[in-house]
């Protein structure tokens, strides 16, 4: 019957209608059947286990593929090797994944459920989480900003900011996450890039930050020294008669003003497009470009930095290229965290591209319309129950992604490892 197809109704209005209909009808179907099954679940806990095994999404974690790679390969560390240093037997544990049964009939646990019952809460509907309220109180207005850093001048370097004393060190490094462990750096790694592992603990960095020849982008630059302590800008000079200082030469004098980095900001079409990082004295350097770059005044809901020693967590570097740059980023920011700052730099590596991001965090209490947070397993975690960590993100935010390893200062002191257009396995 024409009636009863949408497809088919010449009317345009009465088309629309009978479609608003029948998807009307197939939501409240699916509305009535989440409501059941929630039910039943609720009564037989073990049906939603089963039910929660068996739906595994797929994620670009699952979809991650390794080289086939014996162990004496993965321990030499080859940086053009996707192997999983961290989990080197995990293709073995997969393979004896638990078996879960195809099929659930919820008919078969019915017990003493009536189907009339209406359920105490449906998930995901709670109001207010994410109202204009609540997004003021994650607002922390009790910390201060330093605004009263001096003025740049031209063609001059920039010392860098005073810094209040430290009340509250920590006792420990900053630690990384679980899925990037440092230690299990391969030794054949070290040995090749003995003056990035091999770093004196006791000693904070120092980053000499500039920019590429005839730059425009002197506010951004002057931006990644609030982000890396200890850090200071000197511009290039643009004038036509003036020496043009290479990058040999700027690491040659870093080096012996007693620098420990050199980061050069690359530009392309008056924007951020390129990263590079050579550690001194004498590499290796990285080529890294950038995307996405948004300053901190341009996020919703910003705070201003403070001069304090940051945290670092970095999140999925598991193969040897991988933990060769996490060691670079560490040896970029100070072993040693100033926790009454609560700033938190994160360096999260997913599918090649690194995330950086830079927060500052504050505990307070639970709100009355906040869920209870759940561990990875789906389960309520305990002795958090009341306890909420709010987040204000302070910029910059940007992507990295690695293009080069050199082994020394610049292209021609040979390639370590480069980047390959459409190269699908996952390097980082």
């Amino acid at each position: 019957m024409a009636g009863l197809d949408p497809l088919k109704i010449g009317n345009k209005l009465k088309r629309q209608q009978q479609h608003q209909k029948t998807k009307k009808a197939k939501e409240s179907t699916k509305r009535d059947e989440r409501f059941k099954r929630r039910r039943h679940e609720d009564k037989n806990p073990e049906l939603r286990e089963a039910r929660l095994a068996k739906n595994v999404p797929a994620t670009i974690e699952s979809k991650r593929t390794w080289d086939d790679a014996n162990a004496d390969d993965a321990a030499e560390g080859r940086l053009g090797l996707s192997v999983d240093v961290l989990h080197a037997k995990r293709r073995k544990v997969e393979d004896e994944e638990k078996q879960v049964p195809e099929e659930i009939n919820p008919e078969d646990h019915v017990g003493d459920v009536e189907d009339d019952e209406e359920p105490a809460a449906v998930g995901g509907l709670e109001p207010g989480v994410n109202g204009d309220e609540d997004e003021q109180d994650e607002l922390d207005s009790m910390l201060g900003s330093d605004d009263s850093d001096d003025e740049a001048e031209a063609n001059a370097k920039l010392d860098p900011p005073d810094r209040d004393a430290s009340e509250a060190p920590s006792a420990a490094t900053s630690a990384a996450t679980a899925t990037t462990d440092l230690n299990h750096t391969p030794d054949a790694l070290i040995a090749r890039f003995p003056s990035l592992f091999n770093l004196d603990p006791d000693i904070s960095p120092k980053v000499l930050v500039t920019t590429a020849l005839n730059s425009t982008l002197h506010w951004e630059a002057q931006l990644l020294t609030s982000l890396f302590p200890g850090s200071a800008y000197v511009r290039r000079t643009a004038h036509f008669r003036s020496y043009k200082y290479s990058v040999r030469e700027i690491c040659s004098y870093a080096a012996n003003q007693a620098y420990t980095h050199v980061v050069i900001l690359n530009e392309d079409r008056k924007k951020p497009k390129g990263l590079d990082i050579v550690h001194l004295p004498n590499g290796p350097m990285f080529h890294f470009s950038i995307s996405n770059w948004v300053e901190g005044s341009r996020l919703p809901g910003h705070g201003n930095p403070t001069n304090h020693y940051p945290e670092l967590i970095l999140n999925g570097f598991r193969t040897p290229l991988g933990l060769l740059a996490a060691h670079l980023f560490k040896s970029l920011f100070p072993p040693r965290p100033e926790i009454q700052g609560r700033q938190v730099v994160t360096l999260h590596n997913q599918r090649d591209y690194i995330f950086f991001r830079r927060h500052r965090y504050v505990f307070r209490d639970k709100r009355g319309t906040e869920k209870s947070i759940q561990g990875t397993d789906g389960k309520l975690m305990k002795g958090v129950e009341e306890i909420r960590a709010g987040l204000q993100e302070l910029g910059p935010r940007f992507t990295l992604k690695l293009r080069r390893v050199d082994k020394g200062i610049q292209h021609m002191s040979g390639q370590e490892w480069k980047w390959e257009a459409g190269a699908e396995k996952i390097r980082l």
